[in-house]
């Protein structure tokens, strides 16, 4: 069904001036509304808390950004947005991008050389519930979900194979399906499906269901079949 209501985004830059040009730029996109714009990350969460958008783009270079702190990874998971959310990079940095995902970001957008329409794409995406990375971000993140450092491959075994049964439920956590929908889609329990996902979890060595969507794209982005 296609959405008849527009996107309701809010944006954050590092200045007054990128972040009115972003806003205005992307205004001008079929189906998006900027609803909330910000130049820190304390005024980005009041306005979130006000507007409620369906979507926050964030500059990576943004004034408080928890994702430039030297706090541990639980406290950034904890300032994240409570709204799916876009990390904005004027290049792409490999620590930036693995933090990011792992903080539970849905996507990362290196704006140096790309177009509005891109972005505009890479949001209607994100609510659709994909999630958008470059051939690039997802090679960082592969190697750091995999414990490849430098281009090295781990000296570990590789992982166990996927059940087909497993494999089933990764494609439609892919597909941004929710526990509830994955059940009803193989006619399982919604407690047999949070099973799966916990044994899926410990063979690949991941932690949650987005490390576990970008470790799958990057193996079929790469044309090999999940492990």
């Amino acid at each position: 069904m296609s959405r008849t209501k527009p996107i309701r985004i809010a944006a954050a830059d590092s200045s007054q001036m990128s972040c009115r040009l972003l806003s205005e730029a992307l205004n001008k996109q079929p189906g998006l509304s900027v609803v909330a714009s910000a130049v820190d990350y304390d005024s980005l969460w009041r306005s979130m808390e006000k507007v409620k958008p369906d979507v926050a783009l964030i500059s990576a270079g943004l004034q408080g950004s928890p994702l430039r702190s030297e706090r541990g990874s639980a406290d950034v998971s904890r300032s994240v947005p409570p709204c799916p959310w876009i990390l904005l990079l004027d290049e792409s940095e490999p620590q930036l991008v693995v933090a990011a995902f792992r903080a539970g970001a849905r996507g990362v957008f290196s704006r140096a050389h790309s177009d509005i329409s891109l972005l505009a794409k890479c949001v209607r995406k994100v609510m659709e519930g994909q999630i958008w990375a470059d051939n690039r971000q997802m090679i960082c993140l592969l190697d750091a979900l995999t414990g490849k450092e430098n281009g090295k491959q781990s000296s570990q075994s590789p992982p166990p194979r996927l059940t087909p049964r497993e494999e089933s439920v990764v494609r439609l956590v892919m597909q941004g399906m929710v526990n509830r929908e994955i059940a009803n889609e193989l006619h399982l329990s919604e407690h047999t499906i949070k099973n799966y996902l916990f044994r899926i979890f410990d063979k690949l060595g991941v932690s949650n269901r987005v490390e576990l969507a970008l470790y799958a794209a990057v193996k079929l982005n790469s044309s090999e079949s999940l492990p």
